[in-house]
């Protein structure tokens, strides 16, 4: 599975991409790859089963997918979630 590309970082922009780059605690230090302080927290895959997202939960990435926008809503709760409870 394949880091996403432009083309694809293109369909979740605004609803998505937008919404995490306003998250004070997290910075971008590649488009569509989100890092909190020092340590990767977030990044995005696509494949044939289509668009993903890798969420670090604890010390493991867990895997969400992105392809609606119920699933982006649900990413960015639990990202929310997860920034709020100062797991790292």
């Amino acid at each position: 599975m394949k880091h996403a590309g432009p083309p694809t970082l293109d369909m979740i922009e605004d609803d998505l991409l937008a919404v995490l780059r306003a998250c004070p605690e997290l910075t971008e230090r590649k488009r569509g790859i989100f890092y909190r302080k020092s340590i990767a927290f977030l990044h995005f895959h696509e494949d044939p089963a289509g668009l993903f997202a890798d969420l670090k939960l604890g010390k493991a990435f867990t895997r969400f997918p992105v392809n609606t926008k119920q699933e982006r809503r649900a990413l960015l709760n639990r990202v929310r979630q997860t920034l709020a409870s100062g797991l790292k």
